[in-house]
């Protein structure tokens, strides 16, 4: 019976885990979206403005909401690498095709690296 229980209990721990990874994910994505909405405010004017920074402010409450609700699991060595690995590489993407921004052959190779460090510390 014990050993049912202490099984029970790690799947309970590797599901949470996973859990965590995919809120790590969306946190990252969030990162993006606040970014996304910082650049199109750059070019807003008025109201619309006021509407793409009320977007910027929401996105990054959820993002760092999402950051600390995974760190209750992950490591915060790792976690933080990776969620800003993602808005960086998602920045970097949202740049070059919403407001083309060059995409040279250094930025794609760092950019590049950066995704491999990522995914690097994913596996640690």
């Amino acid at each position: 019976m014990a050993t049912f229980a202490h099984n029970e209990k790690s799947i309970i721990e590797g599901n949470t885990k996973i859990m965590n990874w995919i809120i790590l994910v969306i946190a990252g994505l969030c990162e993006v979206g606040f970014t996304f909405c910082l650049g199109k405010a750059k070019a807003a004017t008025g109201l619309l403005y006021w509407e793409w920074m009320g977007g910027f402010l929401a996105f990054t409450v959820a993002s760092m909401w999402l950051l600390a609700k995974a760190t209750q699991t992950l490591p915060i060595g790792t976690a933080y690498p990776v969620w800003t690995g993602i808005g960086a590489v998602g920045t970097v993407l949202v740049g070059i095709f919403f407001f083309h921004e060059p995409a040279t052959f250094w930025r794609l190779f760092f950019i590049t690296t950066l995704i491999a460090s990522i995914i690097g510390l994913k596996m640690l």
